[in-house]
């Protein structure tokens, strides 16, 4: 795929499935969607998208290839651990109601993690857990609670597992009360607006084809949607190298917390104060 057949394929993949790959690397992108459209034994880009016109189950695949749906509960248990026993007792210390956002969230397995964490932590508190994703396929299975597969629940632990699955011929669902503590909403990281006075946002391996324009863009708003000393959690093989920059501290591996509202501030004020 050269330059004049990528920027062909953005407009169509725009039109198609409103995802703009504006935001993304162009080079990562254009390497994937290469390989990808390959796969599908059309002569060129431009018979692959007619075939698409006509073939609900092709776009389909091109949706979810773009949306790269990976996810499972407690994924990367570590930082999960960490999660458990550091970093919630810290925002329940300051705040009894937590307000939280598994933003890209999937098929629910990660905010449906934080839930059951919070259930024992806080048993008695009506959180507010917010989890979005730009897919609303996937969130009508997250919204269902599954199924989901043996692979998808490894890591749940035995005493959560109990309480809150069950398990039939289909696979393994989230019972309705785990489920009436989480609220599922459609949204585009890239368009929509941001909500605000978050204590904890979730942003794990979303973004990591973005651009580091984009990337960028995107955590100075999750850093003006937190309020000072909320934590941002991010994926295991992404960093911030920009935390101090943006406003951030590293409280551990995958965990930044807000330290100032500086992104609120002219630029210059910004130099003065360091």
């Amino acid at each position: 795929m050269n330059q004049e057949e990528y920027i062909y394929v953005k407009k169509k993949v725009r039109e198609l499935t409103k995802f703009d790959l504006e935001h993304y690397a162009s080079n990562q992108m254009m390497r994937r969607l290469d390989s990808f459209i390959s796969r599908s034994k059309t002569a060129n880009v431009t018979d692959y998208f007619k075939l698409l016109e006509k073939d609900v189950t092709e776009l389909e695949k091109l949706q979810d290839f773009l949306t790269i749906h990976v996810s499972e509960f407690f994924r990367d248990a570590a930082h999960f651990h960490v999660l458990q026993e550091k970093v919630l007792p810290e925002l329940l210390r300051q705040n009894k109601r937590l307000n939280i956002w598994s933003a890209g969230c999937s098929n629910g397995s990660e905010p449906y993690s934080v839930a059951m964490i919070l259930a024992n932590l806080a048993p008695y508190m009506n959180h507010r857990i917010l989890a979005t994703d730009i897919d609303t396929d996937i969130l009508k299975k997250a919204a269902a609670g599954g199924p989901y597969k043996p692979a998808d629940v490894k890591n749940v632990a035995q005493c959560f597992g109990l309480k809150y699955l069950t398990f039939n011929e289909d696979g393994y669902r989230v019972k309705e009360a785990l489920r009436k503590k989480v609220t599922f909403r459609q949204h585009d990281l890239t368009r929509d607006p941001f909500e605000g006075a978050f204590d904890l946002i979730m942003c794990r391996n979303v973004v990591i084809y973005f651009s580091e324009e984009a990337k960028k863009k995107l955590k100075e708003k999750f850093h003006n949607s937190l309020k000072i000393n909320g934590v941002l959690f991010i994926g295991g093989t992404e960093t911030m190298l920009d935390a101090a920059e943006l406003g951030f501290q590293r409280l551990f591996a995958c965990f930044y917390q807000k330290t100032t509202d500086i992104l609120n501030k002219p630029r210059t004020a910004a130099v003065t104060t360091r």
